[in-house]
């Protein structure tokens, strides 16, 4: 059973405002919107040379070339 009253420093408070009010102050925090720290740009090259595993399975034109 949930208390009625709560008694903090010596003041009594009503559990439901107290519940209520930190309710909103998730919804709050929730709304708040960071600032992005750089801009995300997006990768235009082909799937396999994205990671360095890929680029190392599948050599690129140019590197092709450079063979003897």
């Amino acid at each position: 059973m949930n208390p009625r009253f709560i008694v903090i420093d010596g003041k009594t408070h009503v559990w439901r405002e107290l519940v209520k009010m930190r309710r909103e102050q998730l919804q709050a925090q929730a709304r708040q919107r960071q600032l992005a720290l750089f801009e995300v740009k997006n990768d235009s090259r082909p799937e396999p040379q994205r990671t360095a595993s890929g680029r190392y399975r599948q050599p690129s034109l140019l590197a092709l070339l450079d063979l003897p």
